[in-house]
């Protein structure tokens, strides 16, 4: 396994064979419910996080890192199950206790050589998380496996390869930091709470919105054929004082009394994307985003709930409007779009999916996930916070990544892929 990055340093992985890491304790047997909000992004999040200080070196990192798992799967042991399909045709946990996968590795470099984790790099990165060999779809892939990689230096990487259907960002960073607490023989500070079948859907279903998330656009800038040129990764740092331009620009004209961080960049990403794919004036664009919900549930979602407490919410409109009205027409949009999620929004939204088993559409859609409010580096497997920590690629070519990043973590990390002549056009409209 070798791969060179940028500067033409060669990463080199020895890997040991997998072993499968049970709970330490006997755990619930059985099919365990999964909810319509989790069915909808089943796809393999894979992440990296680089630990290293000099009061600790690496030999007992993959001992320490796999004996806290054994810990912790006693209490997210859907964790150590297989996913498989229901009665229904819906993705289930089946609950066997066999464990979750772990594989110990050595890299030929110190942890610095790997360069700048904070941009998807999947060549290098890629090989800090284990891929199970001749898996075609993610049923024969256990829900979590980890790779504990030591580096020459005394550093290690943990690299997790973790499905969505198991748990949104801030799921996945509760369990992470509960793992490290299980590290530290410490109690877990966040407990989950297992049972989805509080967001089932209701019976008879009730559609009472309109879910464009789901609509599929036409095509009409073929913007499809663009792809088929090489994807060129890039990452763009936005500092705390081009946010305030932004803001400023989205307040101009008086149409908007406040606005977000969020909503400044989001506004700004998908008019820079769209004018760099050359979209048609007449050209239906369409932004997905996810919205925290466990607070907007009614009653409002457990603290420590084990599952997807996301919902997508979508703006759709012409591309020519996106692009010549004032800033703050984007802007509004985006806002109106975190009005619509409301409890009864949500619950639509589960149903929704009841009936028609429909999956959000991406053609000629922007989809942007933000991770700049979970604070994964705050994960501690008693070798401190992570040294570095990101994500190792992005699920697919329409989606967008915002980062927090920098001192204070003021700063943000903008992360895409685009094909090569389509970045150039981008990477010069996001200097404007």
């Amino acid at each position: 396994m070798e791969m060179a990055n940028e500067n033409g340093f060669q990463l080199s992985v020895k890997l040991s064979e997998p072993t499968l890491v049970p709970p330490a304790e006997e755990t619930k047997k059985g099919l365990y419910f999964l909810s319509n909000l989790d069915q909808n992004i089943a796809v393999i999040v894979r992440t990296v996080y680089c630990f290293k200080t000099a009061e600790r070196g690496n030999e007992k990192a993959g001992e320490v890192i796999k004996n806290a798992l054994k810990k912790v799967l006693v209490y997210y042991y859907p964790l150590a199950g297989r996913l498989t399909i229901s009665s229904e045709g819906k993705l289930i946990v089946d609950c066997t206790g066999e464990g979750a996968l772990l594989v110990e590795a050595e890299a030929n470099c110190s942890m610095e050589e790997i360069g700048d984790i904070t941009k998807p790099d999947p060549g290098t990165l890629g090989k800090l998380v284990y891929d199970i060999p001749g898996a075609k779809h993610i049923l024969q892939m256990p829900p979590l496996v980890a790779q504990v990689t030591k580096f020459k230096c005394g550093g290690f990487a943990l690299g997790l390869c973790m499905n969505h259907c198991m748990f949104d960002g801030i799921g996945a960073m509760e369990f992470v930091n509960s793992w490290g607490e299980a590290a530290r023989d410490l109690p877990l500070s966040i407990p989950p709470v297992i049972d989805r079948s509080i967001l089932k859907a209701r019976s008879p279903p009730k559609i009472e919105h309109l879910h464009q998330e789901f609509a599929d656009i036409e095509d009409k800038s073929n913007t499809n054929s663009l792809y088929e040129d090489e994807m060129v990764y890039r990452s763009f740092c936005i500092e705390p004082e081009r946010l305030k331009q932004l803001k400023m620009k989205a307040m101009e004209d008086g149409a908007l009394e406040k606005c977000t961080t969020f909503e400044v960049l989001s506004a700004f990403v998908w008019i820079a994307r769209t004018k760099a794919l050359k979209m048609l004036p007449d050209q239906q664009t369409k932004l997905l985003f996810a919205v925290d919900g466990r607070a907007k549930f009614n009653p409002t979602l457990p603290k420590g709930y084990f599952g997807n407490g996301i919902v997508l919410t979508n703006s759709v409109c012409q591309a020519g409007e996106l692009t010549e009205k004032p800033f703050s027409f984007g802007v509004r949009l985006i806002q109106d779009a975190i009005k619509m999620v409301t409890d009864s929004y949500m619950r639509s939204a589960i149903d929704y999916f009841e009936v028609t088993r429909a999956r959000p559409s991406l053609a000629c859609t922007l989809l942007i996930t933000t991770w700049s409010r979970l604070s994964f580096h705050t994960t501690d497997f008693g070798w401190g916070e992570p040294a570095l920590s990101g994500p190792v690629s992005l699920p697919e070519k329409e989606v967008i990544l915002f980062l927090s990043h920098g001192q204070e973590r003021r700063n943000i990390n903008v992360l895409l892929g685009l094909p090569a002549p389509v970045m150039k056009i981008f990477q010069d409209l996001m200097q404007m």
